[in-house]
Parts: C-alpha cells; sequence; structure tokens
C-alpha cells in the first residue's frame, strides 16, 4: 500500500495532542533505578516502566479485549510537534497518530500519541483500526520497548476524557525493529486502573 501522507513547505498543523503538564517527570536513570513506592507504587512501576506490551496487559488486567479508537492521524512533515526530543530519531517526514485505547465495553483505560516515518505507517498500520501491539503481532515484527521518560501531570482534556481528576501518570518510549528506530510512543494512564493495579502510591 503506499502511503498518502505527503510533506509541505505550507503545511498547516492540525490539532494539538494531549501533553501532560508535569509536577514531576524522570528519565532513564529513575526508569532504571525505579521509584519510590511511596512515589510510585510497585505494581504501577511494574507496568509503566517494564518493556512488556501496554494493549496486552490492559487486556490481561480487565479481561476484556482492547480496542481503539483512532482521534488523529496527521501528517506534521519536520514540525517537532512539542513531542518529547526523541522523536528526531525517527526520520521524517512524519506522521501523529492519537488514539483511545479502551476496552471492548467502553471503558477508556489510556490515551497514546505516536509519531512514524510517513513513508512507512501504512506498512506497520495495515489496519487503523487496531492497536500498534496488534498490528505488529499481526507481522510478526520483532521489537525492543525503550523506556526513555516517565510523567506526572495534569491535562484538563484527558480529564474530562478519563472521567477523573489528574494527575495521570505518563511515559514515552521508542520502539527499536532491526537496530532502527520505528517509532515514538507517548502514553497517558486512566487512574480506573487503580480497580486492578491497587493505589498509585503506597503510603
Amino acid at each position: 500500500m503506499t502511503a498518502t501522507f505527503k510533506s509541505s513547505e505550507t503545511l498547516i498543523l492540525p490539532s494539538s495532542w494531549h501533553a501532560l503538564s508535569p509536577l514531576w517527570q524522570g528519565g532513564e536513570t529513575s526508569i532504571q533505578k525505579g521509584l519510590p513506592h511511596s512515589q510510585l507504587a510497585p505494581t504501577w512501576q511494574m507496568f509503566l516502566l517494564g518493556d512488556g506490551s501496554p494493549t496486552r496487559h490492559l487486556q490481561l488486567l480487565t479481561g476484556e479485549k482492547t480496542e481503539v479508537d483512532l482521534i488523529d492521524m496527521s501528517a506534521i512533515g519536520m514540525h517537532p510537534d512539542n513531542a518529547p526530543e526523541q522523536m528526531q530519531v525517527v526520520p521524517g517526514p512524519r506522521v501523529r497518530r492519537q488514539v483511545w485505547l479502551r476496552t471492548a465495553s467502553g471503558q477508556r483505560l489510556a490515551y497514546a500519541c505516536s509519531w512514524w516515518e510517513a513513508s512507512h505507517v501504512d506498512e506497520y498500520l495495515q489496519n487503523r483500526s487496531l492497536p500498534i501491539w496488534a498490528s505488529l503481532e499481526r507481522l510478526r515484527t520483532e521489537l525492543y520497548r525503550d523506556v526513555q521518560g516517565i510523567y506526572y501531570g495534569n491535562s484538563a482534556a484527558l480529564e474530562s476524557a478519563f472521567g477523573f481528576s489528574g494527575p495521570f501518570w505518563g511515559r514515552h518510549y521508542l520502539f527499536w525493529h532491526h537496530g532502527q528506530p520505528l517509532t515514538l510512543i507517548y502514553e497517558v494512564f486512566s487512574p480506573y486502573l487503580t480497580k486492578y493495579l491497587g493505589a498509585m502510591e503506597l503510603e
């Protein structure tokens, strides 16, 4: 399938994505060492700082299939897009994808924004309604998930979408394939998950 996204010098950027306004953020040192349990409980650390598939984990937690609502698929060219700086290692021109991850019964669990090389996005996301993990699993794509940043912060848009007050926990990571960066993904998780993971921090 031929990619339909074209770059333009007069590119008009679409609506922005939902970045958290951080109250705290950490990089690779925090991710490698882990956080104090009084800041983030062990179950949440395993979920946020591990290298497993969040889509698969959400399905195991809830007992329901994890489904995707695609809310944005836009060409952004070479614009930095207020993305984490690691986005620059993803070759351009780029496409930004935004989705809600939810249960089959409709409960929103997470928000995700990802950046892809425009010329390859159709190759890896042949079915736009599937979670990224499911799409890449179908292609038997070997991946390395490299968690680069973790955030604790607020977003009015996500409060409205999740139906919960912030602050929220989020992260961003690179997917590597055959030693090359495939995509950068930024995720924020709903406090609804305390139903399965317990409190976000220990007393």
